[in-house]
């Protein structure tokens, strides 16, 4: 059963889910769902209002006091019956995100879905050993749910980014209201399936499918939501911290980044530089981490050039639901009319097409496929090195000494992810330790869901992933003589 035939048959495709019931909406306006890899409508869903954000609002305010009062242990037990559940159906959400946002069917099984859902393993185990009270001398400090949580998604990770953010607001012991992106919706039904079959209690977790002004706007502005996080551009970061302000909530912004890959001299450049490639390109680049500059050593750049082009060689673009498929069809038209521009933009700079360029791989007529592309001979004013193009578009920008290098990594406004490779770990140390940004990879380590992520600068703040990203939706209070 596809997913739409499976939200079709269950009711749930023209419907919200508030205070535990799946309800009509009273917005009127629809969002045309589109498959990328066909450039076909497939189906259309509701757009909300400021009636449906009150009506989730208020079922999460009334159902704040329970859920946070109640014991840790029942909560973990709540995430584990939701992490089993989305392991079951993980086939379902693994074709769902190939259809609404054109991931290649074989990186939605072995990434974008089995990552998700470590995010709830993850939140269950900080929960269970997390000490709510503290004693500091006769002072216990207390560590409480903010409140009522408003958490909106961005397109390019649909799943992965709700369970990083409802996971630890529930462990906290928050409620919650999920605004997924207008543009990848379905998968946010079907999370919101999992919540309601794993037995959450009404008013714990609510779903308002809607645009930013009709309903991110609001649910940023409300008096009665006390936090808000938000993944997204740096723009609708900004906006969204702008309609907060009145009401003093609590803010988290996981923003937009322009990721440098730092590639020392001593580096065994065919792994560095291979994996690189593949690091920035994965899910086609729609990463705000993704290592996206490649700064090189220029005594070598031309080894690091035909490298990068035989790796991006081997990526195989075409039709997602294909299982010799890498990389499948750019999540949705602005995007991909933004990704052709920037490369049209780098072109007339004078950096040097390496591999790829504008237009679809070759014989690919229709659907949002991008072709892998790498630009050499790239300095660090082009605008294809400060701005974010959100796509598989690589810069290698060369190096003559690495205090130059490390000055090229923190000539941006952002700074969310780094990656730095060496064999000298001493030196691959220090220089992740002058880069200005939340999270740096050291020669390419495995995955970490308890690694705090998030930005510095125009990258946002907060935390979100293991214990930090509990912390972020909890308050501080003193209790003075409490011991």
């Amino acid at each position: 059963m596809t997913p739409l035939e499976h939200l079709t048959r269950n009711d749930r495709l023209g419907k919200f889910f508030i205070d535990g019931q799946w309800v009509a909406p009273h917005g009127t306006g629809k969002a045309v769902i589109v498959n990328p890899a066909t450039e076909q409508a497939v189906c259309e869903v509701p757009l909300g209002n400021s009636r449906d954000v009150e009506a989730a609002v208020q079922a999460a305010r009334k159902a704040f006091d329970g859920w946070s009062r109640s014991k840790p242990a029942h909560r973990a037990a709540l995430l584990d019956r939701l992490q089993a559940l989305l392991e079951v159906r993980c086939e379902l959400f693994a074709q769902c995100l190939t259809l609404e946002m054109g991931a290649a069917i074989g990186y939605a099984r072995t990434a974008q879905v089995p990552l998700a859902i470590a995010h709830v393993k993850t939140a269950r185990d900080v929960l269970t050993a997390f000490p709510f009270i503290e004693q500091r001398g006769h002072t216990a400090v207390s560590r409480e749910a903010i409140g009522v949580c408003a958490l909106i998604v961005p397109w390019n990770w649909p799943l992965y980014q709700i369970t990083a953010k409802v996971a630890p607001a529930l462990a906290a012991g928050c409620t919650v209201v999920l605004k997924p992106s207008e543009l990848s919706p379905l998968d946010a039904l079907l999370f919101a399936e999992a919540i309601e079959d794993a037995g959450f209690p009404a008013g714990v977790f609510n779903l308002v499918q809607g645009d930013g002004a009709g309903v991110g706007a609001v649910l940023a502005a409300h008096p009665d939501v006390d936090m808000i996080s938000i993944t997204g551009s740096t723009r609708a970061g900004i906006a969204v911290a702008q309609a907060a302000a009145p009401t003093v909530k609590r803010v988290a912004q996981e923003l937009g980044g322009k990721s440098p890959n730092l590639i020392l001299p001593d580096a065994d450049m065919e792994r560095a530089v291979s994996l690189g490639i593949a690091a920035a390109f994965r899910n086609l680049g729609q990463s705000c981490s993704a290592p996206t500059r490649m700064i090189v050593p220029r005594a070598r750049l031309a080894e690091i050039e035909e490298i990068a082009r035989q790796a991006a060689r081997q990526i195989v673009v075409g039709d997602p639901l294909s299982e010799e498929t890498t990389h499948g069809a750019i999540a949705n038209r602005a995007q991909f009319d933004r990704i052709q521009t920037m490369i049209g933009v780098g072109i007339a700079e004078g950096a040097q097409l390496l591999v790829g360029g504008q237009g679809r791989p070759s014989g690919l007529t229709a659907g949002l496929y991008v072709q892998p592309t790498v630009f050499s001979g790239v300095h660090t004013q082009m605008g294809i090195a400060q701005e974010e193009i959100f796509g598989p578009v690589l810069c290698i920008l060369p190096y003559d000494t690495v205090e130059e290098a490390i000055t090229i990594a923190n000539d941006t406004v952002y700074g969310l992810g780094a990656h730095v490779q060496g064999s000298n770990m001493q030196a691959v140390k220090d220089a992740a330790s002058r880069i200005h940004a939340g999270q740096v990879h050291l020669n390419y380590p495995a995955w970490d869901p308890h690694a705090p992520f998030g930005g510095f600068k125009q990258s946002g703040n907060g935390r979100e992933y293991g214990l930090e990203g509990m912390l972020e939706y909890l308050e501080v209070k003193s209790m003075l003589g409490y011991f």
